[in-house]
C-alpha cells in the first residue's frame, strides 16, 4: 500500500487473535479497508468456527435455543482468512503464534483479542464442582443439568450483571428450583437507587433469595462455604464471580497490569511491542475515567479503532489517539423485563432509566446489534467508527 508493496513483495501479514465481539470488529474492519490491496493479508484464529454471544450465555445456560453463527460466514466476503485452534504461545521476538501445539503463525502485525473467562482459581473447588459460562459448551453442560435437576438449590455465586442475569433466567425457566444469589456487593450497586430497588423487586418477584455481603470461600460436591463458616446446600453451582485473562500476553514478554491484561498506548498498542495492539478485556486502556472495563459496548470500538489504526500506518499516516465513553448498563430480568440505566461517559449513572417490557426490548436491540454492524462494515468499513467518544471524561494528560 502506498506504494510500498511492489511486484513480489512479501504481504504484511495481519494476525488476529480470538474471534469475539473486539477481534471480530477488528478483523472486518480491517478486511474491508485492504479488501483489493494484495500487499496485506488478514487472517483471524479462534478456538471454534460457532461465534459465541456471550451476552445471551445465560440464555443457553436454561436451554433455550440460539441461532447458529458460524466465523467464517461472518468474514465472508471480506477477503480475510480463518484458522479454527487453540493459541498456545505467542513469541513476541520471532512474531509468531503456535496454534495447538503443532502449528506456527507468522505476523508482522498482531492483534491480542483472548478475552476473559470466569475466574475459577479464585476459591478452592469452583474448578471441580462449579459451573461457568465460558462458553457455548460450558452453557449447555449446565442447561442439561438443570434440565434434569428436577427440584433443590441452585446457588449463583457473585451477583454483578452477569449473576444477576442468569439468577433471573434460571428462576424463571425453572420455576420448581430454587434459586439464591451470593455476592459481596448487592444487585445492581452501580445503578441509581430506583434502578437497583426495580433490580431488587424483579429478583424477589421471581423467587431468587438474595444474599449481599457474602463471600464463598470455597466450593463442596454439594455446597458453597461462606466466609465465617456458614454452609449453603447446593445441588448446582453457577460462577460468575471474576474474570481473569489468558496468562500467554504475560508469558510472551508483553507489559500487562495487575490482571494479566496488556498495557496500551493511547492508540491500543502494547506499551512493549508496538507491533502488538490489544482490544476487547485483554487490554487494560486507560482513559480519562481510568482503565476501560470489559463490555461489548467497549469491547467494539477498541477492535475497530485497531483496525483504523493498522491501516493508517500501512498507509503512512500517524495513529489517532482512541477514545470511548460509556452511555449504558442493560441487564436482561428474564425473557420479559429488564433494566437499562444510562450512564456518564465514566459509566457513573444517570438519573435516567428503563424497565419493564420496553428496557427488553431495547436490551434484546443491543444484544442483537453486532449482525447488523458487522454487515454494514463489510460495505461501508467506515460506518464501524462511530460510538461516543465521552468528551473531558476521556481525556488522558499528555495523549493527542
Amino acid at each position: 500500500m502506498n506504494g510500498r508493496h511492489e511486484a513480489g513483495a512479501t504481504a504484511h501479514r495481519v494476525l488476529v487473535l480470538g474471534a469475539g465481539y473486539a477481534g471480530m470488529a477488528a478483523a472486518i474492519q480491517l478486511a474491508a479497508r485492504v479488501k483489493g490491496h494484495r500487499g496485506v493479508h488478514v487472517t483471524l484464529v479462534n478456538a471454534q468456527e460457532r461465534f459465541t454471544e456471550r451476552m445471551r450465555l445465560h440464555m443457553t445456560g436454561t436451554g433455550q435455543r440460539l441461532v447458529d453463527l458460524s466465523i467464517p460466514e461472518l468474514l465472508a466476503g471480506t477477503g480475510a482468512q480463518f484458522i479454527r485452534g487453540w493459541v498456545t504461545a505467542v513469541d513476541t521476538d520471532a512474531r509468531t503464534v503456535r496454534i495447538d501445539d503443532d502449528r506456527i503463525l507468522h505476523y508482522d502485525t498482531l492483534v491480542y483479542g483472548l478475552g476473559g473467562v470466569a475466574d475459577t482459581t479464585a476459591a478452592p473447588g469452583v474448578e471441580d464442582h462449579a459451573y461457568t459460562l465460558n462458553s457455548v459448551q460450558d452453557a449447555e453442560v449446565l442447561a442439561d443439568r438443570l434440565a434434569h435437576l428436577g427440584g433443590g438449590t441452585v446457588v449463583v455465586a457473585g451477583n454483578g450483571l452477569t449473576g444477576v442475569e442468569s439468577a433471573a433466567e434460571i428462576a424463571e425457566q425453572h420455576p420448581g428450583l430454587n434459586v439464591v444469589l451470593l455476592g459481596r456487593s448487592e444487585p445492581g450497586a452501580a445503578m441509581n437507587p430506583k434502578a437497583r430497588r426495580y433490580v431488587h423487586s424483579a429478583l424477589e418477584r421471581l423467587g431468587v433469595r438474595v444474599r449481599s455481603g457474602a463471600e464463598v470461600v470455597k466450593v463442596l460436591p454439594d455446597a458453597v462455604e461462606l466466609a465465617g463458616g456458614e454452609r449453603i446446600p447446593a445441588d448446582v453451582v453457577l460462577w460468575t464471580s471474576g474474570t481473569r485473562v489468558s496468562p500467554l500476553a504475560a508469558a510472551a514478554g508483553l507489559t500487562v497490569d495487575e490482571r494479566g491484561r496488556i498495557v496500551t498506548d493511547a492508540a491500543l498498542r502494547s506499551v512493549s511491542h508496538p507491533d502488538v495492539y490489544a482490544v476487547g478485556d485483554a487490554a487494560a486502556v486507560r482513559q480519562g475515567y481510568g482503565v476501560m472495563h470489559g463490555t461489548c459496548q467497549g469491547g467494539m470500538p477498541t477492535g475497530v479503532h485497531a483496525a483504523v489504526t493498522i491501516f493508517r500506518v500501512l498507509e503512512g499516516k500517524q495513529p489517532k489517539v482512541f477514545r470511548f465513553g460509556y452511555y449504558h448498563t442493560p441487564v436482561s430480568l428474564g425473557r420479559h423485563d429488564a433494566v437499562v440505566q444510562f450512564t456518564h461517559p465514566d459509566d457513573s449513572p444517570r438519573r435516567m432509566y428503563l424497565t419493564g417490557r420496553m428496557a427488553a426490548r431495547y436490551k434484546e436491540t443491543v444484544t442483537a446489534s453486532p449482525w447488523p454492524t458487522y454487515g454494514r462494515m463489510k460495505k461501508m468499513p467506515a460506518s464501524g467508527a462511530f460510538w461516543p467518544r465521552g468528551g473531558r471524561f476521556t481525556r488522558v494528560q499528555g495523549a493527542r
